[in-house]
């Protein structure tokens, strides 16, 4: 039997989701989400610091073997895309410090392998997170958005490793 458990991350420097689910013999269950949510007040780098320590605390709570984050969307906004990248970046960060490896999948493949359309609307992916998990309700947008990456994780063969905790960086 083997088991393990998946932190999905949908990065965003006002509202980061996580959603963590456990695939054990080849299906799906749900253990918990949420959204970490800096004060909007607070400076761009105490935002960054907090989602940092709120993933790392998470990290900690659960347990996780392994941890899938939503890669960069085009963007128009040049500002917008850079301040993802920034979010990216401390998230991926908690991750590696907490020992995990690190899987990025584009939006388009999550919708892909939640939905099974990648230009699928966020309340799809929603409403179908929500029937996957056998959830009683859809949860908020920024946490079904990381669970749906914890579910394309979990069902994928075909993912790229951003980083390796067990690497010798020196």
């Amino acid at each position: 039997m083997t088991r393990e458990i998946i932190l999905g991350i949908d990065p965003g420097s006002l509202a980061t989701g996580y959603g963590i689910v456990s695939w054990e013999d080849n299906r799906l269950h749900f253990v918990n989400a949420g959204i970490i949510r800096p004060h909007a007040g607070l400076t761009f780098a105490k935002r960054l610091e907090r989602l940092y320590s709120g993933l790392k605390e998470v990290i900690g709570r659960h347990n996780p073997t392994v941890s899938a984050v939503e890669g960069v969307f085009q963007s128009v906004n040049a500002r917008a895309a850079l301040l993802l990248g920034h979010a990216r970046g401390a998230v991926i960060l908690a991750a590696v410090h907490g020992g995990l490896p690190v899987f990025e999948y584009s939006p388009i493949t999550v919708k892909q392998a939640v939905v099974g359309y990648g230009r699928a609307e966020k309340s799809q992916v929603q409403h179908m997170v929500r029937i996957l998990l056998n959830l009683s309700k859809k949860p908020a947008q920024d946490a079904a958005d990381a669970l749906a990456v914890a579910i394309c994780h979990a069902h994928s063969s075909g993912s790229r490793l951003l980083s390796d905790s067990r690497e010798n960086t020196g």
